[in-house]
């Protein structure tokens, strides 16, 4: 080992960036080990609000993390960049070339030594090899691409008031992503409407969105007694939603179902299926399965090198698979930040990640939501929905927020938020 240990942690998102925080606390502050983030943009967003972002209900600063900020004041240090590909012989990992948006060159590639190393690159939406969807679709699996989708969104919604058309959305998913994202964007076109959207006597556009589930149900990790109310409130907003609608193909102007059926859309969104990013075929041979996820033990180390670690939706316990959710990934960065000292210092094996489900919230906007908890009572266990659920759902993200900022900061945080909400327009305008 290097006398000081070189930990690299790759990915920001919920896991990566919960770790980076801990661990530059616990070791990083001490100087007991160099701790290096390494993630390809430069702000961290919740995962679970990047359907606010994409339909512009969210656009405050405030809620996105800096990681150049976070690390300076958490005693760890920030490196932009991708990673390539793993060199797990010399223990060092290749940085792609970072790129303007022209395609000139600011870095070029580079090499990090590691002793230890955390994979956090989180998941992406799975096409299933589905004909057009590359070409035709948009996803929303990160920041850069809700807010790309938000761009189309706006430019779209103005197209339609000055023809005095409708605007046709799909989405294909009936999870939580699709769900939450199609009541979204009907909340955001309520909000614009007082905008002056009818100055020039014209009324504000109409906003058709049709929700596409392969599947019986929408929201098939929730109980059937959820998916069902949650389809009667989309419904009741003016979303169509079609269960065993199994797509085909996509072009330029829809969807075309296995059926022969055809769904029409300016925007077609996917948010189907869950997969790694592609890039972990390039991690210096590590075992994957066949969506692209990194075989770890139950502590999470790789099954081929104890140094390498994965967590959150990267990673996949082939005897106890996990979800692909933000509850996940959080208590597993929680438990690696309270092992890995140990096992980095002293040698001392990183014991087994138990799973300790809390149940699972979904909001429908400011239209209703659903908490799931295990249980038998409401607050024990149980359903719980309306203002009740929705408030539960906002929680999780201010805690989220305390936990990376700490209390205090975390509290003005909220404070800053509601200010702006004087001062700011509640959607995003421009």
């Amino acid at each position: 080992m290097l006398s000081r240990p070189e930990i690299l942690i790759v990915g920001g998102g919920v896991a990566g960036l919960s770790l980076a925080t801990r661990l530059g606390k616990s070791m990083g502050k001490p100087g007991k080990a160099r701790i290096t983030l390494i993630d390809k943009s430069f702000s961290h967003v919740w995962k679970p609000m990047l359907h606010c972002f994409a339909s512009g209900t969210l656009s405050n600063e405030n809620d996105k993390v800096n990681f150049i900020s976070q690390a300076s004041g958490h005693h760890f240090e920030f490196w932009p960049g991708e990673v390539a590909s793993i060199d797990r012989e010399n223990r060092e990992v290749i940085l792609s070339p970072l790129l303007e948006a022209d395609g000139s060159v600011i870095l070029e590639s580079r090499r990090m030594k590691y002793d230890t190393i955390v994979i956090a690159i989180g998941s992406c939406a799975n096409d299933f090899g589905t004909p057009g969807v590359k070409d035709h679709c948009m996803s929303i699996d990160n920041l850069v691409e809700a807010n790309a989708f938000n761009e189309k969104f706006r430019m779209e919604l103005l197209r339609a008031f000055a023809n005095t058309s409708e605007l046709d959305i799909a989405i294909v998913g009936g999870g939580a992503t699709g769900v939450q994202l199609a009541a979204e964007l009907h909340k955001a076109l309520e909000i614009v409407g007082p905008y002056n959207l009818h100055a020039f006597g014209k009324a504000p556009p109409k906003l058709h969105v049709t929700l596409l589930q392969s599947g019986a149900r929408i929201l098939p990790a929730f109980p059937e007694s959820v998916s069902a109310a949650a389809q009667k409130e989309l419904e009741h907003i003016g979303v169509t939603v079609q269960t065993n609608a199994r797509v085909a193909g996509a072009d330029a102007h829809g969807f075309i179902l296995k059926d022969g059926s055809y769904v029409p859309a300016k925007l077609r969104v996917w948010a189907a299926g869950v997969k790694a990013p592609e890039v972990t075929t390039a991690y210096g041979g590590l075992t994957i399965n066949r969506t692209g996820q990194i075989l770890v033990n139950p502590n999470l180390s790789s099954i081929d090198d104890e140094r390498i670690f994965a967590l959150g939706d990267c990673s996949f316990i082939q005897d106890d698979p996990l979800p692909a959710t933000a509850q996940v990934a959080g208590q597993q960065a929680k438990h690696l930040a309270r092992y890995l000292p140990a096992w980095i210092e002293h040698g001392r094996k990183v014991p087994g990640c138990v799973f300790h489900n809390k149940g699972a919230i979904v909001a429908l906007g400011k239209y209703n939501g659903w908490a799931a908890l295990p249980g038998g009572t409401v607050w024990g266990g149980g359903i719980s929905h309306g203002f009740s659920a929705r408030m539960a759902h906002l929680m999780l993200y201010r805690q989220h927020q305390m936990e990376l900022f700490g209390y205090y900061r975390g509290l003005m945080s909220c404070y800053s938020d509601w200010v702006e909400t004087f001062v700011r327009p509640s959607v995003r305008l421009d």
